[in-house]
């Protein structure tokens, strides 16, 4: 009987797996055990941190707002208080957006606001 050669889809399995733990440290990137266990742990965080980034840009929206309101002697709390009261509906992303980049408009809906 002629030779049969295996391996050859849990290879290219292995070589798949391995391409992912490129620039792990250690035996993490070239041991396929270990570098499994890497994998599970990093692609678990990567989701994770893509839903903090989501929460840690609004905040980040909060401080903009706040730092611009204060110019107007107003605190963030009472700003929002006020939009809401005013029936003005723009979200902290746009209203961080324009505290930063265009300040005279930003001036314009605080006046609308009070």
């Amino acid at each position: 009987m002629p030779r049969v050669k295996r391996g050859k889809i849990a290879h290219k399995k292995r070589e798949k797996l391995l391409k992912h733990t490129k620039g792990f440290k250690w035996g993490r990137k070239s041991k396929e055990r270990a570098a499994k266990e890497a994998l599970l742990h990093a692609w678990d965080h990567a989701f994770r941190g893509r839903k903090e980034k989501k929460r840690q840009f609004r905040s980040v929206w909060q401080v903009k707002i706040n730092a611009a309101v204060r110019d107007e002697s107003l605190s963030y709390s009472k700003f929002i208080n006020l939009l809401k009261k005013a029936n003005i509906k723009l979200d902290r992303k746009s209203l961080a957006d324009l505290a930063e980049n265009h300040p005279a408009t930003f001036k314009k809906v605080v006046e609308a606001a009070r």
